[in-house]
């Protein structure tokens, strides 16, 4: 029951300081042959070196190798490079503008510790910082090759509600997941309301933009990173990769963008970020490249002011029990996200309503953790990564003991854990296939591996 499907994310700054420390301090004191080939996958070839890079990178987030040996090591690898061979083979895009963009924060962190490039290369060992960066490109293009290959193969898995109660059943009584104990949280917002005269700044500020973009032929990208106020895309000009079959922005987000051609530019639309316009870039089968500015009025002193008496009220009436918390959340409460469902808030991570204490976001947790069952917070101030500030009741709805997985009670984790299993079967069942149909040599010291997969074809 312990068994995830594996993920491949870019390596961290931390690590990549940490692997080519040691792989340079090797390479130069113990005088270690760093660049014997170990095995070709494909179109890509693995170094003996890089089986040591990813020992050091696994200790540095923490992952305990002490039963890790050079051939399990040696066989991640080269699941590696399978997957990223065949999403080449499959002309699978990865975002190598994003890659860049991430290769560049690398070198902006190596050079704030360090001081200047030339340190950092010095430090390094690297012979110019062309030479550098393309190493970190390529590390990380494999991975994202990688990462691409493996969500084609298990995206357009479902399971039934058949084939979860069967999974279920095929569980040893004495082997059943113990789930840990849970809480439900439910909570009332109240946003201070923007002036008519703010909201008409903000949409002659983005039809000003648009039409320099439209009518001028500007960057749309350019006026992103300048004017954007969107932290999470304004450094890569605005941009995001929306998916139709998995939802990531808000609604009225989606419904804008996917109504748009390419190189179209969407008038200003408002969502409870603030306002956007927004420019497809490409659409790629259910994959749509976007572009998007985002600006958020200002907000006076008096409109808080009023948000603040607005949610001391509704406190008071929940309080005198006027009325439940979940009819005030209809009735008041300003996120759509969760009014309409009583205020109790959505796990982003499982898609139900329950949040683990173990795994609860840790701001959240601050804020509950001293409160009885059915106790109401005090208003709390807020302010989102935009800067928005708003006022916030909270209370904890429900709570679950630590206890025995059933059927009915957790059947949304179990039919995860059972999506899981068989996505795990389905990415076995390529990789044999795989194995079979591509150029795989492994180097003769490395043939008395025992690989967990079949490797070494008769």
């Amino acid at each position: 029951m312990q068994r995830k499907i594996t993920s491949f994310s870019l390596i961290s700054k931390a690590a990549f300081t940490i692997i080519l420390l040691i792989c340079n301090t090797l390479s130069s004191q113990q005088k270690i042959k760093i660049d014997g080939l170990a095995a070709v996958v494909g179109d890509f070839i693995i170094l003996d070196s890089d089986i040591d890079k990813t020992l050091i990178d696994l200790q540095s987030q923490g992952v305990a190798t002490d039963n890790l040996d050079k051939c399990s090591l040696l066989g991640k690898l080269m699941e590696d490079k399978l997957y990223a061979h065949h999403a080449e083979q499959d002309s699978l895009e990865i975002d190598n503008q994003q890659i860049f963009n991430y290769v560049d924060q690398t070198i902006e962190y190596f050079v704030s510790q360090l001081g200047d490039i030339d340190k950092v290369l010095e430090f390094y060992k690297k012979e110019d910082e062309q030479t550098f960066r393309q190493e970190l490109f390529e590390i990380n293009k494999v991975n994202q090759l990688s990462q691409k290959m493996q969500s084609k193969i298990v995206d357009e898995i479902e399971i039934t509600p058949e084939e979860v109660k069967q999974f279920f059943n095929d569980i040893p009584r004495y082997d059943l997941p113990i789930f840990g104990a849970e809480l439900e949280i439910s909570q009332i917002v109240v946003k201070p309301e923007v002036s008519e005269a703010e909201k008409k700044k903000v949409i002659d500020r983005l039809e000003s933009i648009r039409d320099d973009v439209v009518v001028n032929g500007s960057s749309f990208a350019t006026k992103a990173i300048l004017y954007s106020q969107d932290p999470g895309s304004r450094s890569t000009g605005g941009k995001y990769t929306l998916n139709r079959n998995r939802p990531q922005m808000v609604k009225e987000f989606r419904d804008v963008a996917y109504r748009l051609k390419e190189n179209e530019v969407s008038d200003p639309f408002e969502t409870e970020f603030g306002w956007h316009i927004v420019k497809v870039d490409r659409i790629r089968g259910q994959e749509v490249d976007v572009r998007h500015i985002l600006l958020t009025p200002e907000i006076s002193p008096d409109a808080m002011s009023e948000a603040k008496k607005k949610v001391d009220l509704i406190r008071k009436r929940v309080v005198d029990e006027e009325l439940t918390f979940q009819e005030a959340a209809k009735s008041f409460s300003d996120e759509k996200s969760t009014k309409n469902n009583g205020g109790v808030l959505i796990n982003p991570t499982t898609g139900d309503t329950r949040f683990e204490l173990t795994k609860i976001d840790p701001v959240l947790y601050n804020q509950i953790q001293r409160l009885g069952d059915n106790e109401i917070s005090s208003p709390l101030l807020e302010q989102d990564r935009q800067g928005n500030q708003s006022y916030k009741l909270i209370m904890v709805s429900d709570r679950f003991d630590e206890h025995v997985a059933d059927y009915s009670k957790d059947y949304i984790k179990i039919k995860e854990l059972a999506l899981k299993e068989k996505q795990l079967t389905a990415i076995q069942k390529w990789m044999n296939e795989k194995i079979i149909d591509t150029y795989i040599s492994v180097n003769n010291q490395n043939k008395q591996c025992n690989f967990a997969n079949k490797w070494l074809k008769n």
